[in-house]
């Protein structure tokens, strides 16, 4: 189902996890693919397995959290393959444990929030310019279900900043529709990835797929399902939303 021929995406945070498995997908669907993240070893693993599988793909590397080194990553991926029509700003991730707001220390906070909101927003005032130039493009952003619902447990800087990502979403989305370049965020809950299957233990997994309500954890592939699908024709009609992937365990 090659619905995204001729196509190049870049996939920020894809050495591994969510973003492997969206890269690995887009790739399957006819997309030359960017794989990114700042381990160069892991991005070209993921990149050379999404060759041996007969797809397209390139490793690039840099920080997102600082401007230089995205506009760098941009002028990789246009070397290699052409100017991207499809980044989806997957890179963040939370860095401490959850904890009370006052025991949260500044430099903490600091921390989620770059890794999370200031990453996306870095890396869409980069490729925006060239898609509104070309006057076609789609962006999508990955949230999380911690920032579309309160609960006591959330880490509250990661899910803050998560928030901030599907506001930042939708008010992009209003601002590029215009150029004809639809923006959309997906809201995964708890995923399933290599670090999830490691860090929770097989009876707490049991116990937290009985808190949704299709009563299974998520998988990486469930979430590059969404992701193709917003990046393909299929969604022309769709931006601006925000897409719970979430079992659900979120109903908004």
């Amino acid at each position: 189902m090659n619905t995204l021929d001729g196509q190049v995406a870049l996939v920020t945070g894809s050495s591994r996890g969510i973003g492997a498995a969206i890269a690995a997908e887009l790739a399957r669907r006819g997309a030359a693919v960017a794989v990114h993240g700042r381990d160069k070893t892991a991005a070209a693993g993921v990149a050379a397995g999404i060759a041996d599988d007969g797809g397209k793909a390139v490793a690039v590397t840099g920080d997102v959290t600082d401007f230089g080194q995205v506009e760098s990553v941009r002028r990789q991926v246009e070397d290699a393959f052409g100017p991207v029509g499809i980044h989806v700003a997957n890179a963040g991730g939370s860095p401490a444990p959850p904890a009370p707001l006052e025991q949260i220390p500044e430099d903490g906070w600091r921390a989620a929030v770059d890794a999370n909101l200031l990453a996306t927003f870095l890396t869409l005032k980069s490729f925006l310019p060239g898609m509104k130039e070309r006057r076609q493009g789609t962006i999508i952003t990955i949230g999380s279900a911690a920032g579309r619902r309160a609960h006591p447990g959330s880490p509250i800087p990661y899910a803050a900043a998560k928030a901030g990502v599907a506001l930042l979403t939708q008010d992009v989305a209003a601002q590029a529709g215009p150029f004809g370049i639809r923006v959309n965020c997906i809201a995964p809950e708890t995923i399933l990835t290599e670090d999830n299957l490691e860090r929770i233990p097989a009876d707490l997994q049991t116990t937290m797929a009985g808190w949704h309500p299709l009563k299974r954890l998520g998988t990486p592939q469930d979430v590059a399902d969404a992701a193709a699908f917003l990046a393909s024709d299929q969604a022309a009609w769709i931006t601006g939303t925000v897409i719970d992937v979430a079992g659900g365990a979120v109903l908004v």
